[in-house]
């Protein structure tokens, strides 16, 4: 240890001494310095009750916290579960239809003898079914047939020219198009008029 060092320590007992005495320049500041923020019993109090408020307040944003925290999670699992099943009434619905598919192909391959008018009736009911089934769920069909070319709704394949159909409309549907209400799912598969020559 170096000397200047060692006399600061001897010094630094003295200076709190006096300051604790009140005695010397050193003391007289501090005594000054404890009576201008001396706390009056009122305002003791009044600090009190606000640090228990602001305790209060901390351990209530914190159950907040916790309750949004379990909020989300229990969100996030039912975003999931509604996710995971949301086909479920439409694959109870379409579950008849595979039930008359399966009579269908096991009447077929029986050796009974069908004719191919009541094979044909069959099959026909089991679409029409079908069919009402993905209506009641929000399945349109597109319509392109001579209808002007819209590039929203159809996509086209190819241009044929022509006299009778005028330019622009759609001459051909080689594939149907499809909506789920207002939303296009796939696009009709169309052949396109053009003028001759």
């Amino acid at each position: 240890m170096n000397i200047e060092n060692k006399e600061k320590e001897l010094r630094e007992p003295e200076v709190l001494q006096d300051a604790e005495d009140g005695g010397g320049p050193a003391g007289a500041a501090v005594s000054e310095a404890l009576e201008e923020h001396r706390l009056t019993p009122a305002e003791i109090e009044q600090l009190k009750e606000q640090a228990a408020k602001a305790s209060e307040n901390w351990a209530q944003m914190l159950r907040v916290a916790a309750d949004f925290e379990n909020f989300k999670k229990r969100a996030a699992r039912e975003r999931q579960e509604i996710s995971k099943y949301a086909n479920e009434s439409l694959l109870q619905k379409l579950i008849p239809v595979l039930d008359n598919f399966d009579m269908a192909l096991a009447a077929a391959g029986s050796a009974q003898t069908n004719t191919l008018q009541s094979m044909q009736a069959g099959i026909n009911m089991i679409y029409q079914q079908l069919r009402s089934v993905l209506a009641e769920a929000g399945l349109e069909e597109i319509d392109a047939s001579n209808k002007t070319f819209d590039p929203n709704l159809h996509e086209a394949v190819s241009q044929q020219e022509s006299a009778e159909v005028p330019e622009g409309k759609v001459l051909q549907q080689l594939r149907k198009g499809y909506k789920l209400r207002d939303r296009l799912l796939r696009p009709a598969g169309v052949v396109v008029a053009r003028k001759t020559g």
